[in-house]
């Protein structure tokens, strides 16, 4: 089975360690560009301990070179600052030189066509240049030479870069990279985040996006990197692209889905960096803890106390509260409150006591009710206090292993130099109430996203089973009459062959039909008329509701026709569509909404909302993309204020959430299946406790021969295949999903001690939630884990082996290599079982294209190696530790 994404080929010669970890660079500059200068002097002043060569100008501290030709190695790296005509004969001579690795800080109109023609892989056109602070490179446009940190910088915009590398300076913060992306015509941000998902030296990592070329593989390098560190991601331009709103929020969407923060301007971009760089969120137990959003403020000031509430609860989170032993353990460590009344939240210290701040943050931070302390400090009347409360805030910080403490460090003229030495001892500093408040809510989002990305779903799975052959009849219908548009019927029709329940309804071709359709449906009815021209038929008067007798029915349908031959003499009229009227008895079902849309950048989405005639006003509306589980469902409608009348409101009835997601998953599996359908509108799906039903309903087709990829892969169903073992046992042997992680967990319990170390290397008595998540929710572009399932003696599906093959970032059509692991449980050695789940996964790999499998084995692992040689693979002792085999299987092409 081919993926559908097609994984980026290694070309020949290119290295990611030559542009990520060069030893040595060349610029190729034109003086008369002004970016030639700028880089060959921070070449210089850089500190590089590689080789520096120029080619094309005098550049002091850079060795001069001829030409290409007189080159006596190649470079790992080249810098190309030359007109767009120089630049062909540069990329060749580059190539021909061995120099596969290149940026171009200019433009570069041709690149995409260079890079292939060449193979030479480039970042740019216009690109800000490349930091490696950590090894001296500044081969960048930048106007300050960028300190050593942990800052990683990928950027399209130089202006953006220079602004952010300024502020940090400030900050007193560094960076362990900096790549301008440019116009990202050549090498983008997926390889950049592959590389920084791998790198130890990378810390927070800050994204300036605005344009992605492949969003697949940008969502897959993006979730493997905020998998271990925090991702935070701006798009400049975003409304200017899109002024409905909906392109930004179908972005924040697919970044959530990664676990990657979206911040909306610069100050929130600084802010979320200078919180992400210093701090990390707190580790806390219990389902109360998930969101992250206990605040506590604390300030030695009523008014930035007063603020900082005001920025908590308009931020969406919530103080912290603590009980009245807490409250008493406060009154005797601090000082008298002014009023007398035991301390809560905001702790406002009395007037000469803010010399006791760091003590208080110490004393909250501990408290196991609080996710983040808000310190506020304003300029008091005696200036010593001044540097007493810093030096607390700062022992307090760096001495906290609960919650992390923000500080907010009041004023400009004397506060100024405090917030400088609070930024050198490492806090995270801030000069009003609310941008700390702001750095505290960017904690509990990443915690929220990152937690969400690695979260356990039940076992409990929406099981789609559709008449795709209906679907697909309704489809080639459209296509054979060049229709793009769904009339409702239709719509209607190829939502039910998914599942979804939908009002009873006749198609009349006029308006004896329309009344014997309505004798049978039964009164009271709603009539509609069928048009593909006319696809909003309330704007035209094509809705008729409540019709109780075949007289009110006739009337309707006439006054319907005169209206829309008045004032749409050229709309075709296919007859009506009659339904029985819903929702006529017992409280009344909430109108709400679900839609498939598909996004320039990120391709097909979901979103769910209020339903009704002036739903397109409506902003209180969640998105996601597809695939949807129904964990990912419910947390798309929960994401809404208007979640809560779900639970029942006034005259409305009480709703059973779980078939509304149900709704969204089958919305989700259909857009999977015809990505030709360019979206689909369900208003209103009717929602009451007995579950939902879609009134109405609308679609409309791609052009012919286009289609959509999803951002991120689908589950690759086909895969599964029923196996037989030699003792006659069966089971289901598929790919894994993230529904599985307690069958994995369950699955681990049961194999022995020995097994276990000869897995993982280590003794474990439980998989952490996190290292199950990791295994159970992969990415089917980088990697494979097939399961075997069997159907244990209460019907629970029961995880007995499993084989997993992971992809080197970057591999591709017969290009490098992927590791495997395998285990079974004991129960099932001796059947076939591992043989079989690794002939599944060898072929996997074959047809992905990969090279060869490679794999560890402890060396007494006996069994195991004796497994792998009958299977093909060689062994060898590793050079780096004598305890370990490692085995490798050449995979030949598949035929």
């Amino acid at each position: 089975m081919k993926l559908p994404l097609a994984l980026p080929r290694r070309q020949p010669g290119f290295r990611e360690a030559s542009l990520f970890r060069p030893r040595s660079v060349l610029l190729l500059a034109d003086p008369a560009l002004a970016e030639s200068g700028v880089i060959a002097r921070n070449l210089a002043a850089g500190g590089f301990q590689g080789r520096l060569q120029v080619i094309g100008m005098a550049a002091e501290g850079l060795e001069p070179v001829a030409g290409l030709e007189a080159l006596a190695e190649p470079p790992d790296l080249a810098v190309i600052c030359l007109a767009p005509a120089e630049q062909p004969a540069a990329m060749a001579g580059l190539a021909a030189r061995g120099c596969f690795a290149a940026i171009f800080p200019v433009a570069a109109p041709e690149l995409a066509v260079l890079s292939a023609r060449t193979g030479v892989q480039a970042i740019g056109a216009h690109s800000f240049g490349l930091c490696l602070p950590a090894i001296g490179l500044n081969a960048s446009l930048s106007h300050l030479p960028p300190r050593p940190g942990r800052l990683a910088l990928l950027c399209q915009s130089a202006a953006m870069a220079r602004a952010i590398i300024d502020w940090a300076e400030g900050e007193e913060l560094g960076f362990s990279h900096i790549l301008g992306i440019g116009t990202n015509h050549g090498l983008g941000f997926a390889l950049a985040l592959d590389w920084l998902a791998r790198d130890a030296a990378a810390g927070a990592v800050l994204l300036d996006l605005r344009r992605i070329k492949n969003r697949r593989m940008f969502i897959s390098a993006a979730r493997a990197t905020a998998r271990t560190r925090p991702v935070v991601a701006i798009r400049p331009g975003g409304r200017q692209a899109d002024a409905s709103g909906i392109g930004d929020a179908v972005m924040e969407a697919a970044l959530r889905r990664a676990g990657v923060l979206r911040v909306n301007g610069l100050e929130d971009l600084l802010a979320a960096a200078e919180t992400l760089a210093r701090l990390r969120p707190a580790q806390r137990r219990g389902h109360d803890s998930l969101a992250g959003d206990r605040i506590a403020i604390l300030a030695d000031g009523q008014g930035p106390a007063q603020l900082a509430v005001d920025a908590v609860l308009q931020g969406g989170a919530r103080l912290a509260t603590w009980d009245a032993a807490t409250e008493a353990t406060l009154g005797l460590a601090l000082p008298p409150a002014k009023d007398g009344q035991p301390w809560g939240n905001p702790l406002v210290l009395p007037p000469g006591h803010n010399h006791r701040l760091g003590e208080a943050a110490a004393l909250l931070a501990a408290l196991p009710g609080v996710d983040a302390v808000v310190a506020l400090h304003a300029p008091g009347m005696q200036g010593p206090d001044d540097r007493l409360a810093a030096a607390g805030l700062a022992a307090a910080a760096q001495a906290s292993r609960g919650a992390p403490v923000l500080v907010g460090w009041l004023g400009q003229a004397t506060a100024g130099a405090g917030r400088r030495r609070l930024a050198e001892a490492g806090l995270a500093v801030f000069a009003t109430p609310e941008a700390a408040v702001r750095g505290a809510l960017h904690l509990a989002v990443d915690h929220r996203n990152r937690a969400a990305a690695a979260e356990l779903p039940p076992r409990d799975l929406v099981e789609v089973v559709p008449d795709r052959a209906r679907a697909r009849a309704l489809i080639e219908a459209l296509r054979a009459e060049g229709r793009r548009h769904f009339t409702e019927a239709e719509a209607l029709e190829l939502v039910a062959a998914y599942g979804l329940p939908v009002v009873p309804g006749v198609v009349a071709p006029g308006v004896d039909a329309a009344v014997t359709a309505a004798m049978r449906l039964g009164f009271p009815v709603v009539l509609k008329i069928l048009s593909p021209d006319l696809p909003r038929k309330t704007e035209v008067g094509g809705v008729a509701l409540g019709l109780n007798n075949v007289a009110s029915l006739r009337a309707a349908a006439g006054a319907m026709l005169a209206r829309i031959r008045q004032d749409r003499p050229a709309a075709r009229i296919d007859g009506f569509l009659v339904q029985r009227q819903a929702g006529t008895q017992g409280p009344r079902g909430h109108e709400l909404r679900l839609r498939l849309g598909d996004d320039p950048m990120f391709g097909p989405w979901i979103g769910y909302g209020r339903g009704g005639t002036a739903s397109d006003f409506e902003p209180d509306v969640a998105f996601d993309l597809p695939p949807l589980n129904r964990t990912l469902a419910l947390a798309m409608i929960r994401r809404t204020r208007g979640a809560r009348l779900l639970e029942g409101f006034r005259d409305h009835a009480a709703v059973d959430v779980t078939q509304v997601a149900d709704a969204a998953v089958r919305l989700s599996q259909l857009a999977i299946d015809f990505p030709e359908v360019e979206g689909l509108i369900l208003n209103p799906l009717l929602a009451d406790a007995g579950g939902v039903l879609v009134l109405d309903a609308s679609g409309t087709l791609r052009p012919p021969g286009i289609v959509s990829q999803l951002a991120v892969p689908p589950y690759p169903g086909e895969l599964a295949e029923l196996w037989t073992s030699r003792k006659g046992r069966r089971l289901l042997v598929r790919p894994i999903r993230p529904e599985d992680a307690a069958a994995h967990a369950e699955a681990f319990r049961h194999l022995s001690p020995e097994d276990i170390r000869w897995r993982f290397f280590s003794q474990l008595r439980e998989l952490p939630a996190a290292q199950i998540a990791r295994m159970t929710q992969i990415d089917y572009d980088r990697e494979m884990a097939f399961v075997a399932v069997e159907e244990g003696a209460d019907g629970t599906p029961r995880t007995v082996g499993v084989a997993r093959l992971i992809c080197e970032p970057g591999s591709g059509p017969r290009g490098a290599q992927g590791e495997f692991a395998v285990v079974t449980l004991p129960d099932w050695k001796g059947e076939g079982l591992g043989r079989h789940l690794m002939e599944r996964l060898i072929d996997w790999g074959r047809a992905q294209g990969l090279e060869r499998v490679v794999g560890q084995v402890l060396a007494d692992n006996r069994p195991m190696l004796g497994f792998v040689r009958a299977l093909g693979f060689s062994l060898r002792r590793s050079p780096e530790d004598d305890e370990v085999m490692e085995a490798q299987l050449e995979l030949a092409p598949p035929a």
